[in-house]
């Protein structure tokens, strides 16, 4: 859900997103599944929000995958 409509803003993509922006500010490039463990042990976020996040932060250009699974922030 992109935007919730109740009152669990924790549920949406765009908080969720913002987690993952946080963990790519204090490291900058990360494998995919690197960066997915720490977010993990930190907020407990499914794999498919996470796989979400991601999508919608290349959407946004915030963050790019290449083809060798590294994430980084979009300058």
């Amino acid at each position: 859900m992109l935007l919730p409509d109740n009152i669990h803003p924790q549920l949406s993509i765009y908080y969720n997103g913002s987690l993952v922006l946080k963990e790519l500010k204090q490291h900058a490039k990360q494998q995919v599944f690197d960066l997915y463990h720490r977010i993990k042990s930190q907020y407990n976020m499914s794999f498919p929000t996470f796989m979400l996040c991601l999508d919608w932060l290349y959407l946004i250009d915030s963050a790019k995958i290449d083809d060798d699974g590294w994430v980084e922030l979009c300058s």
